[in-house]
């Protein structure tokens, strides 16, 4: 029996060029949930669409856009791409893509824009963790971010609520 392998950066350069291709389409992406099947054991998981958050400005979509293309890239420490991100990294390039200029850090970029209620985001919104600010993710939706969380983990759409020490959050367009 012969198995062929593809290599995790093959994986990673392919999603990445299909989902550079789609943004580039002006097609906005948005996180899929995963939800199991109805039926029995034999039932096999299926991803539900999540319904499509437009953010509320086009340099915010292009923004979130641009966020979301990469996906599965490495954190690296004080990174703004293309190859890997950092927190604040991440969001920096991201908004730059949309012609909109932030701080480069996420202390910083925590006294851009204005406040938003965490009950009011917003797809783009910038959200801050900690205190003081040492983080930051982008909101796109459905109570969901893009960040670079850490070394080892790459650039990823997670739960607002998976990570602990919210603080502020701020709309930059």
């Amino acid at each position: 029996m012969t198995t062929t392998r593809t290599s995790t950066v093959t994986r990673r350069s392919l999603r990445g060029a299909a989902l550079a291709l789609v943004t580039g389409a002006g097609i906005a992406l948005s996180p899929l949930p995963a939800s199991a099947a109805a039926g029995g054991p034999a039932a096999a998981p299926v991803a539900l669409a999540a319904a499509p958050v437009a953010a509320p400005t086009h340099a915010a979509q292009v923004a979130v856009n641009t966020a979301l293309a990469q996906q599965g890239k490495p954190y690296v420490w004080g990174g703004t791409g293309p190859g890997g991100y950092d927190c604040s990294g991440l969001t920096y390039s991201a908004y730059q893509a949309a012609g909109v200029q932030l701080p480069r850090t996420s202390r910083a970029q925590s006294t851009a824009g204005v406040y938003v209620d965490r009950a009011h985001l917003q797809p783009g919104d910038l959200i801050f963790f900690f205190q003081p600010v040492g983080h930051v993710g982008m909101y796109v939706g459905n109570g969901q971010m893009v960040h670079s969380s850490t070394y080892g983990n790459p650039v990823a759409v997670v739960p607002v609520d998976s990570v602990w020490g919210y603080n502020t959050a701020r709309r930059v367009v």
